[in-house]
Formats: structure tokens, C-alpha cells, sequence
């Protein structure tokens, strides 16, 4: 069993389902990438495991706990960080501001964790004065991505981390992403950029219309023949 896990989940939004028994899941320390057609509902997937979409059916499992019935608010508090495609920064604050609000939930002296951000994107720490909505696309994700982690969790969410960006930004966030994941911290991330994000997958979910059509590490995915020819342009 993963370390969090969605499974079997149906539902969507109203009375329209959008998942249709699909499950999502991620171990500690690796990587797990969903991927597939525009509407094939990977960010829903995710934003059902994250608490923001009620699924008819299925559970989400954290840790081995029975997470469904939390409000997203209560699912940071058990560890799970979030990062949304859209929205992601408060530009008109700082930099650090926008960190400081990440560590919200913290009762502890947070600056350590405050210093392992900047370490993992120098760039923040340089600009870090600086209101967040004056920077460039990528050091915005950055941002986000801080931010999620000065919650300290044991899982983060990506939403299309790198929506919008340059392949050399989205090289740079996807090794920042490898880094983050050995420090152990178990990264469930939708992606559009399939073929690079399945290279540095340990797991991949292929969805179509809301189901699971392939799963499999990472690297098989890659080496498929029917993968690569529907999925990844040959």
C-alpha cells in the first residue's frame, strides 16, 4: 500500500462524473507523475486526493489512515502540501512573506526550514525582498513550491508545475523536484510535459476519460510502445 493513495475514486463536480474508479498513489522519497489527454481529469485526480472534489467513491489513504471524509485544511495539517496550477503566490507580498505564509500552520521556529528553501532555489533568497508578482514565471513556481514546503510535509502535490515555462526552467524545477523527493518527501505531480516528467518518474498513471488506461514505473511507461506512440508523440 502507498504511503498516500486514492483509490478507486468516482466522482466530480455536481452530478457530472469525472473519475471513474481511478486510483493515484505515491511512496515516500519517489516521485509518481499523472499524465495524459488534455480532459483525461488528472488535476481533478489530485484535487480529489487533496480533499477539494467529494468522490462518490473510493478512499484516500494516508500513512494507512482513512483521510476521505478531512477538509483540505485538515489534510496540510496530516502532512500533505499543495500547489495549485493557477494562483499560487500572493503577488503583492515579499518573497519571504509569501514563505512566512506557508509556515502558518507551524507553532515551531520555522527559520531552518526557511534556509533549506533558499538553499534548494538561490534565487528566492537573493530576491526575497522583492513582491513575488514582479518575478518571472519560474521563480513564481519556486515561490509556490517554497511555500508548500515550509509546511514541513511528507507529501507534496504539483499541479502542472511547470505550466507556462521554458524547457530550461522546467530542466531546473525538475531537479529541484529529484532533490526535494530524496530528502524523502513522497511528490504526486500532474504534468503535460509527459516525456520529461515520466524520465524522472518512478511511477507513472497514464489517465484517459478519467481512468487508469497505464500504470507502471516511470521508465517502462518510456519504453512502451503503445505509450509512446498514443502519450508521447512516437
Amino acid at each position: 500500500m502507498a504511503f498516500l493513495i486514492g483509490q478507486n475514486m468516482t466522482g466530480g463536480y455536481g452530478g457530472a462524473d469525472i473519475l471513474h474508479d481511478c486510483t493515484i498513489g505515491v511512496e515516500k522519497g519517489e516521485i509518481a507523475v499523472v499524465v495524459g489527454p488534455n480532459g483525461a481529469g488528472k488535476s481533478t485526480a489530485m484535487k480529489a486526493v487533496f480533499g477539494m472534489l467529494s468522490i462518490r467513491e473510493g478512499s484516500v489513504l494516508m500513512d494507512g489512515e482513512d483521510i476521505s471524509h478531512l477538509s483540505p485544511q485538515d489534510r496540510v495539517n496530516k502532512g500533505m502540501g499543495f500547489v495549485p496550477q493557477n494562483a499560487n503566490v500572493f503577488t503583492s507580498m515579499t518573497v519571504q512573506e509569501n514563505l512566512e505564509m506557508g509556515a502558518f500552520i507551524r507553532e515551531d521556529d520555522y527559520r531552518d526550514t526557511m534556509e533549506q528553501v533558499f538553499d534548494l532555489f538561490p534565487i528566492l533568497r537573493e530576491k526575497r525582498r522583492q513582491a513575488a508578482g514582479e518575478l518571472s514565471g519560474g521563480q513564481r513556481q519556486q515561490v509556490a513550491v517554497g511555500r508548500a514546503l515550509m509546511t514541513k510535509p511528507k507529501v507534496l502535490m504539483l499541479d502542472e508545475p511547470t505550466a507556462g515555462v521554458s524547457p530550461i526552467v522546467m530542466d531546473e524545477l525538475f531537479d529541484r523536484i529529484i532533490e526535494i523527493a530524496k530528502t524523502g518527501i513522497a511528490i504526486l505531480m500532474v504534468e503535460q510535459n509527459a516525456k520529461q516528467a515520466l524520465n524522472i518518474a518512478d511511477k507513472g498513471y497514464v489517465l484517459v476519460q478519467g481512468r487508469n488506461r497505464y500504470t507502471d514505473t516511470g521508465a517502462a511507461l518510456m519504453a512502451d510502445p503503445d505509450v509512446r506512440k498514443a502519450f508521447l508523440g512516437g
